[in-house]
């Protein structure tokens, strides 16, 4: 069977064909012949569900959305606030200055000390059985005969120690020896020293020269 053409009605209007025969449909108003309109997909602009993570982002930066058309606008700089570097209320400030040092107080050693007792002893300001616990052997029993005598008391001027020195014979022993100024004569004084297993020192023999005539020292 053949195919016949619509028929017209004379003053009728034109036939008009479906769309669905290939004829194009009517065009939204505003829309140019031939251009094709685009409406973005409701997931555009969401993370692939592939499990990739999303472009970092540098710091500082606001991460913005995609816009419909497609297209990432510039991402927004947000203001930084600058680090607050001012001392909390209240807090002292620092010194930058090293603080004054102390002056060291330095102790007499055994040497000095014991020169100072002994001298104390037999010039007859301080009595002998005050060196009953400094000393140690004969010691004693010579100091007792050397202070009957009082060889460095004097009338006028006190006696002091003039130099001192001594020698190390071994661990824990000392040789000492010192001059004693006595008015206008000196006289040398000997002694041992020896440190016990108490870590005192203890006087354990003791000796005097005779009288010296001080002998300025030449300029």
């Amino acid at each position: 069977t053949g195919t016949t053409a619509p028929r017209t009605v004379p003053g009728g209007p034109a036939p008009t064909a479906h769309p669905a025969q290939g004829r194009p449909a009517a065009t939204a108003p505003g829309t140019a012949a031939g251009s094709t309109t685009f409406r973005p997909s409701p997931d555009q602009g969401r993370p692939s569900p592939t499990g990739t993570a999303p472009p970092r982002v540098p710091t500082g930066r606001a991460l913005s959305a995609p816009s419909p058309g497609g297209r990432r606008p510039a991402a927004a700089v947000l203001p930084t606030r600058p680090a607050d570097n001012r001392p909390p209320a209240g807090a002292r400030p620092r010194v930058t200055g090293r603080p004054p040092r102390r002056p060291v107080v330095l102790r007499p050693g055994p040497t000095d000390h014991f020169a100072e007792l002994l001298l104390a002893v037999l010039s007859g300001q301080r009595p002998v059985h005050a060196m009953l616990r400094h000393t140690a052997g004969r010691a004693y029993d010579e100091l007792v005969r050397l202070a009957e005598r009082g060889p460095l008391r004097t009338r006028g001027a006190r006696p002091v120690v003039r130099d001192i020195g001594w020698f190390e014979p071994r661990e824990g022993a000392l040789e000492v020896f010192a001059r004693i100024g006595a008015g206008d004569r000196l006289r040398a004084m000997a002694f041992r020293l020896e440190q016990g297993r108490d870590l005192r020192w203890r006087c354990t023999a003791v000796e005097l020269g005779g009288p010296r005539a001080h002998r300025p020292d030449p300029r």
